[in-house]
């Protein structure tokens, strides 16, 4: 049973989405006494679901991609001179300014370079980060940005359009592409997006990873952080490194085929019928029960902090 009840839960968004006002001392002692116990049964994803504006707190990306919070959060205009940010409803354009700033530089530089007209934004993280109400796992630390595979229009879209519109995938199975919508900018968008340094991993649908492995020629070591996963058939994931010098971020391991790239043992083992096929269940077998949703007493401690910020 949830301790944090709806008429809480919706005092909190108005208190967060009062960005000319802040949270007054009386608000911020309210959300700092909240118990070991309520926090224990609290989802967090409702806390920071709930935040419309970012802690006013040093810009800090805290703990986990899949399990953390953000400080200082850094918004990403809805549109640039290479960009649009889509479905902005969300309010999920929000990020640590090191990969916001990133993904603008990717965006002009693909303009300018790659035959690219400039980039369709997907998510990026909430105010303060942390679990999302639907959705991802990751995206809870400002360091992951979804880009369309789609070039961005020669118009400013309308609000309506960016909420509705859908992208479109340029996946025909799960082994092949659609060569009516693949063309080779899309190969050299993303070779550039991993190009970068401060980029640690771009993950992409197997038969993508797999036509850049065909294409790719001199160079090709940017080709081991391009990672097939899973349903990423009309936009690719950008994730970057922690920012140097920020304790309390946590990296993923390094990207490190065998083989340098990923495009042999790795590749094939993606392209076969072992990671599509569901596991069998007994059918005797009691149903399984869904993991409890993480609690806000799970995050680092200094989430509890950006909870509570004005």
């Amino acid at each position: 049973m949830k301790l944090l009840t709806n008429l809480a839960f919706w005092a909190l968004a108005l208190l967060f989405s009062q960005p000319a006002l802040g949270q007054s001392a009386k608000d911020q002692a309210g959300l700092a006494a909240l118990s070991a116990k309520q926090l224990e049964h609290t989802a967090a994803k409702e806390i920071f679901g709930a935040a419309r504006i970012p802690a006013n707190l040093k810009s800090r990306a805290i703990g986990s991609y899949a399990k953390g919070c953000l400080s200082g959060a850094m918004e990403m205009p809805d549109d640039g001179t290479a960009w649009q940010v889509m479905r902005t409803s969300r309010n999920r354009n929000w990020g640590h300014p090191a990969l916001v700033k990133l993904v603008e530089r990717l965006a002009r530089e693909a303009k300018a370079n790659d035959g690219w007209n400039g980039l369709m934004v997907g998510d990026i993280a909430q105010p303060r980060g942390g679990p999302m109400l639907t959705g991802h796992a990751s995206h809870q630390i400002g360091l992951d940005a979804d880009v369309w595979l789609n070039p961005m229009p020669d118009r400013k879209l309308t609000q309506k359009e960016r909420d509705d519109i859908s992208a479109v995938s340029v996946v025909k199975d799960r082994k092949s592409l659609d060569y009516k919508v693949w063309t080779e900018a899309h190969a050299r968008l993303i070779r550039r997006a991993a190009s970068y340094p401060e980029v640690a991993r771009i993950f992409v649908h197997p038969p993508i990873k797999a036509e850049l492995c065909k294409w790719a020629k001199g160079d090709r070591s940017w080709l081991a952080k391009v990672r097939p996963y899973f349903n990423h058939t009309y936009h690719f994931h950008i994730r970057m490194k922690c920012p140097a010098g920020y304790a309390g971020c946590k990296n993923q391991a390094p990207a490190a085929p065998k083989d340098g790239t990923g495009c042999g043992e790795e590749m094939a083992y993606w392209m076969g019928e072992v990671p599509w096929k569901k596991p069998k269940r007994d059918p005797k077998a009691k149903p399984l029960k869904p993991a409890p949703a993480l609690t806000l007493a799970a995050l680092p401690a200094e989430c509890r902090a950006v909870v509570t910020a004005p």
